[in-house]
């Protein structure tokens, strides 16, 4: 895929639901579950590493979809030109409401 193809938010839009709904859903299941699975590797390290021992750390699959949305903005802020991480960055915000919903009805 060229980069010029994806010129219009409608374009960009497209792309990225084509990318959550298929492909990304094919290769590591749904949001919820993989966001989950990165959560549980994240959280000991962010514990070990990032606060100081005994701070509570619970990183859920909000979170995990709020720092990948960062890591695509900070890498669109170096290349902005670079298109697919406008796209990743749409994803990330379908799925991060996606799961927040999900998490919402758990409590419900």
């Amino acid at each position: 895929m060229k980069n010029s193809l994806f010129t219009t938010r409608k374009s960009i839009l497209e792309e990225a639901e084509r990318i959550i709904l298929q492909d990304r859903n094919k290769t590591y299941g749904g949001p919820e579950n993989s966001f989950s699975l990165i959560a549980n590797l994240w959280e000991p390290v962010i514990r070990s590493r990032c606060v100081p021992d005994g701070t509570k750390v619970i990183v859920d699959e909000v979170t995990v979809a709020l720092l990948m949305a960062l890591l695509k903005i900070a890498r669109a802020s170096v290349n902005p030109e670079h298109i697919d991480s406008w796209i990743d960055l749409v994803g990330y915000g379908c799925c991060g409401g996606e799961v927040a919903m999900l998490a919402r009805e758990k409590i419900e």
